[in-house]
């Protein structure tokens, strides 16, 4: 038996609901297949804020680096809002990366069967949607300094850096050229170069690294233009390549096109321990209702079968059993669906056609 370490890291909000089901989807994959998981639970975000002091204990820590993978639900509340910078829940998420290297973050975008008509752009628009954003997750705005707040009160200044190494842009360009190459061959940068020095610098590492990649198509595109495009002709986009910020945005953006933010997985791999997320917040407005949509968080397990644990077969028959359901006609209610369901009744549906699909390749098999 092969086991797997994964550090379960449920946080705040609707984190722990959308974090059962992915255990529960854990538990019956290890059921039926000759993988078995232990699972190490620890409090991240605000609920570590409340239980240690910070939002990430170095328990915690330590055992996000010598796991297999890491599943994160979310983090943050209003609560937290007026606690200083450098304990808010946000900011562990921020450490975490930081810590296990995970520079490159991989968000897919596509059109599940039937939810065409969910997306509120027109249907012709959307139906072609199949994209992935390649967004470098360590530097940037996000990570520069100098950072922070001066001066006395009505003279103020508040300053963020922009800041980017030769080495971090080239790095993450690779990882979006190498994507490429097993998709569709296109890679689209965005950037602002036409008033922001960093971008011009981002463009021109991308373009010297494109050399290495002869059968990968690069395009230039400024941010305000590819927000654009996203909204208008999304079919035109294969793999996005940019930075920590502008990813941000634009891989929201694109849950507007797949239907809701419910819906999208993510993945940040580097040169650490892979952490497993889905792309919305905390949401704590909706924490505790049974009506947050799972799928985001199942489809990111089925994203770590694929980049951790080298199980693609796994990953597809989780992504197969979601678009099954969601073509029947099942969801939450942020995706308006024909039959109006839970959060664990959608994903107890997701669980049974996985395990029962595993279960029959496993009898053929023998």
């Amino acid at each position: 038996m092969d086991t797997k370490n994964i550090v379960v890291l449920p946080g705040d909000g609707v984190g722990p609901e959308i974090m059962q089901p992915a255990v529960n989807l854990l538990k019956a994959i290890g059921e039926v297949s000759d993988t078995r998981f232990s699972l190490k639970e620890y409090d991240f975000g605000g609920k570590s804020v409340d239980a240690n002091g910070s939002p990430l204990s170095s328990m915690a820590l330590e055992a996000c680096k010598n796991a297999d993978a890491v599943l994160l639900g979310a983090v943050g509340g209003p609560q937290y809002d007026q606690l200083p910078p450098d304990i808010r829940p946000e900011q562990g998420l921020l450490q975490l990366r930081s810590e296990l290297a995970t520079y490159c973050n991989l968000r897919p975008a596509r059109l599940y069967s039937g939810m065409e008509t969910v997306s509120t752009l027109k249907k012709q628009i959307v139906e072609k949607t199949d994209l992935v954003v390649v967004r470098e997750l360590t530097g940037g705005l996000y990570f520069g300094e100098p950072a922070g707040i001066q001066g006395e009160k009505g003279q103020r200044i508040a300053t963020n850096a922009m800041v980017y190494s030769e080495t971090e842009i080239r790095r993450i360009a690779r990882q979006a050229f190498q994507l490429a190459e097993v998709r569709r061959g296109h890679v689209t940068s965005v950037d602002k170069s036409d008033v922001v020095e960093v971008s011009g610098f981002w463009r021109q590492i991308v373009d010297e690294t494109a050399k290495d990649y002869p059968n990968v198509q690069l395009r230039h595109i400024l941010m305000d233009t590819a927000a654009m495009k996203l909204v208008s002709e999304p079919s035109v986009f294969d793999v996005i390549l940019t930075s920590n910020m502008f990813g941000d945005i634009l891989s929201d953006i694109a849950a507007t096109l797949a239907g809701s933010i419910g819906l999208l997985p993510s993945t940040s791999l580097g040169e650490g321990t892979p952490i497993y997320e889905p792309v919305h917040g905390s949401a704590p407005d909706i924490a505790g209702q049974n009506i947050v949509n799972p799928i985001g968080m199942l489809a990111s397990v089925a994203m770590m079968f694929r980049y951790s644990f080298n199980q693609p077969e796994v990953g597809l028959c989780i992504e197969e059993a979601i678009g099954r359901v969601l073509a029947d006609g099942f969801g939450t209610a942020d995706i308006s669906p024909k039959t109006k369901v839970g959060t664990m009744e959608l994903s107890e549906m997701i669980i049974a056609i996985v395990g029962k699909r595993l279960s029959d390749q496993n009898a053929s098999r023998n």
